[in-house]
């Protein structure tokens, strides 16, 4: 059974572990994450992006999918099934499908539109039992056309955001979607600490989970982060390990490709990703 991601985040921020959020792209991809979570006793969040609900016949299919799965895997430890970067329309699509958790994603509009549509959906959230997260100072690089400069967010605006009765917050702090570019300064902790500060007990979320080194992900863990995404490194993984499997020339009997065995070590691939992002986010044995 699908649940709201709040009390898996409050527990995390109480420990002081993030809980990792990993989105999903197919069935092999959703498979591979809930029985690594199901073998590390961890909670997870499964993240689905407006457009890989397009790629997976609608959001309707993905829960079905998912709940699926729960129940024929056996699923025992805490998933919760979340809208990554949602527009408005997309956030009350997934609210009717039967999301457990949406993002409404309105770091790009002014502040204030950004409170008004915020505190309209933390409502309807909170009717049926959903969590929400919210977002102020756009994340770097590009992930499903949503193109953010990778801002570091206004604490204040942050505090206004949070005040609404969000369950979790995405701040801006210098990261990005995708491959980090050699140049890149750095998390800024000192904007971290000061949104920590004054958002007080809410978990806070960090995007762009790929390629930021294992001590930066322990301090944001420290400063208040709970709960932290990653796609990009299952995305790479998946890959090499499929072309891996092709360039063998494996499966080639005259018949072409089995895509049970394709598929096969790219699924493996993302098992040994999600386990690793586990243990040093510190969720492991937390379900």
């Amino acid at each position: 059974m699908l649940v709201s991601a709040k009390e898996m985040l409050t527990k995390a921020k109480e420990g002081k572990y993030a809980v990792g959020q990993f989105n999903i792209n197919n069935l092999e991809w959703t498979k591979a994450i809930l029985l690594t979570a199901q073998e590390l006793n961890s909670p997870v969040i499964l993240g689905v992006s407006e457009g890989a609900g397009k790629y997976m016949c609608g959001y309707k299919t993905v829960v079905g999918m998912v709940n699926g799965m729960l129940e024929e895997l056996k699923i025992t430890v805490p998933v919760a099934l979340h809208l990554d970067h949602g527009s408005y329309e997309g956030a009350k699509a997934c609210i009717e499908a039967g999301f457990s958790s949406i993002m409404f994603d309105g770091s790009h509009y002014p502040i204030e539109e950004n409170v008004e549509k915020t505190r309209e959906l933390v409502g309807i959230c909170e009717e049926k039992g959903m969590s929400i997260e919210a977002e102020v100072g756009s994340i770097g690089g590009e992930e499903d056309g949503v193109v953010g400069a990778g801002e570091c967010a206004d604490p204040d605006e942050c505090k206004m955001i949070a005040d609404l009765g969000v369950t979790m917050l995405a701040a801006g702090i210098g990261n990005i979607h995708g491959k980090y570019p050699d140049n890149w300064a750095g998390l800024s902790f000192e904007t971290l600490d000061a949104v920590q500060q004054k958002t007080g007990a809410m978990p806070l979320v960090l995007h762009g989970g790929t390629g930021i080194p294992a001590d930066m992900i322990k301090k944001a863990i420290s400063l208040g982060v709970s709960k932290i995404n990653v796609n990009t490194e299952c995305q790479l993984s998946f890959q090499e390990a499929t072309r891996k499997y092709i360039e063998a020339g494996k499966d080639l009997e005259g018949k072409g490709f089995d895509p049970r065995k394709l598929l096969a070590p790219g699924t493996e691939a993302i098992k040994a990703t999600v386990k690793e992002k586990m243990e040093l986010f510190g969720s492991v044995g937390k379900a």
